[in-house]
């Protein structure tokens, strides 16, 4: 299986106003609608509009808007640099009242209300330690506590991560019958669930002629670690914004996708949002974490 997964200032307004002796006044750039927000409209012709995680176009793809779909803008920020807008060239990118974002390259919005910058994450400062009191504890039990990690289907024979004969495959490949239950590795939160393949539907067979990870799955666990699930035979079990367990089911074996027969197309980064970039070798990390594939 080849990796092809996953692809995709405005004016000042012044305005006079005439007194009652009429004084000419400058006014200041007009105001952002109620509460602060400021409407737009979806503009992409006959396509659809990515709606993100975060202002990549790399980031997790929760939702996507059809042309002239109504928005309302909470903030802007500065993020990847779209060059080939309907609207405008731009590397802003507006929050949404969602908490989601979409390319500002793609949204017509009056240009006198002035869109604000989003104000800076801020890191809650951790909370101060509690010092122990009595009798000191054991080294067992001083010990952190690792999280649980386990196998996503049934030990199997294993595809390589990025050899030469297939340098863009960013995962493992776990060869299964079609139906085998797959299960999330570790505690996590689902961000994205998504049917990518250029057939007509993920609900069909694929081929090493159609692009694309098929029906697939993505879960963000502790420290930023995502795993990616491919290939699934249907629609998975979860949906984005599903709280999972260490063995919770997410879906099934399939063949959808970029793919010769059924199997799990495996994937693991060390980043949010997944990419390339932070693609590691899952084989050593799992016998790191104490679930050898």
């Amino acid at each position: 299986m080849r990796r092809g997964y996953l692809r995709a200032i405005g004016t000042r307004g012044i305005g006079l106003a005439a007194g009652v002796f009429a004084t000419a006044v400058l006014l200041a750039p007009a105001a952002a609608a109620a509460g602060g927000a400021v409407p737009g409209t979806v503009s992409v012709g006959s396509g659809r509009l990515a709606v993100r995680a975060a202002a990549t176009s790399s980031s997790a793809q929760v939702g996507a808007l059809t042309n002239k779909s109504k928005v309302t803008i909470a903030c802007q920020v500065t993020g990847d640099a779209v060059v080939k807008g309907r609207v405008r060239k731009t590397n802003k990118w507006d929050r949404l009242t969602n908490g989601q974002y979409v390319s500002d390259a793609f949204i017509k919005r009056n240009t006198k209300l002035t869109v604000p910058v989003c104000p800076p994450t801020v890191v809650p400062a951790p909370a101060p330690e509690i010092p122990l009191t009595g009798p000191a504890l054991s080294p067992e039990l001083t010990r952190p506590v690792l999280p649980l990690w386990t196998v996503p289907v049934p030990k199997t024979a294993v595809g390589g991560f990025r050899t030469p004969a297939r340098p863009e495959h960013d995962g493992v490949d776990l060869s299964h019958a079609r139906n085998t239950p797959i299960v999330s590795v570790a505690a996590g939160t689902v961000v994205t669930v998504r049917c990518n393949a250029s057939t007509p539907s993920c609900d069909v067979d694929g081929s090493p002629g159609t692009t694309g990870c098929g029906w697939y799955v993505e879960v963000r666990h502790k420290g930023d670690v995502v795993t990616r699930y491919c290939h699934m035979v249907r629609q998975p079990e979860v949906a984005v914004g599903d709280v999972v367990t260490a063995g919770q089911l997410l879906g099934y074996v399939g063949t959808s996708g970029h793919s010769s027969g059924p199997h799990l197309h495996f994937e693991v980064h060390l980043g949010y949002p997944a990419g390339r970039a932070n693609a590691v070798d899952p084989i050593p990390f799992m016998q790191q974490v104490g679930a050898p594939l």
